[in-house]
């Protein structure tokens, strides 16, 4: 289906908008530190099917420097830029890698890399400490711990990232632009 320009425009800028809104409610709702910044990924996949991958690139660049901004949750935000963000695009070039073991591997490693460098950012360039002092009294072993979790959340998350995009494509897109060619 070829939807006009002007249509992938307002879909830019809509999913745009979409993102800084959830980025911005993080401040609202004490929980969404990592459900809105995974939300605000997901709506990239609108763009990426809609616009491409370089339209996307654009729109997750966009939201990622106006949350640093804008958000009051500035581990939210490092979430968003440092992996909820770019995820969505890039997952459809790692699942084009036909091995199944390696897909996975690159994929852990791609989430492991980019969580352990985020809140790197967070704790030593922000300056909030106070996440570490969050873990508890267990001290290493619960960043271990927090960590292996982590990874069962993104293969889950993973999986739930390529339902809902085949839901889109398959689905909804039909019925979002049917008038709109």
């Amino acid at each position: 289906m070829k939807i006009r320009k002007s249509t992938q425009v307002a879909v830019g800028g809509l999913s745009s908008a979409l993102c800084l809104l959830l980025m911005f409610m993080t401040g609202m709702i004490p929980f969404a530190t990592f459900a809105l910044p995974s939300l605000a990924g997901i709506l990239l996949i609108v763009v990426v099917v809609e616009n491409g991958i370089q339209t996307a690139t654009l729109v997750y660049a966009a939201v990622s420097i106006l949350s640093l901004f804008m958000c009051p949750d500035k581990e939210a935000a490092m979430m968003f830029i440092g992996f909820f963000g770019f995820y969505p695009i890039v997952k459809g070039k790692l699942d084009k890698i036909k091995w199944r073991p390696l897909q996975y591997l690159i994929k852990l490693a791609v989430f492991n890399v980019a969580i352990v460098c985020s809140y790197w950012v967070i704790i030593n360039l922000f300056g909030l400490t106070e996440i570490l002092e969050e873990m508890g009294t267990f001290g290493k072993y619960t960043l271990l711990v927090t960590l292996a979790m982590g990874n069962l959340v993104f293969l889950t998350f993973d999986f739930a990232l390529s339902r809902i995009t085949y839901a889109y494509v398959h689905v909804l897109r039909k019925r979002l632009f049917r008038r709109v060619q």
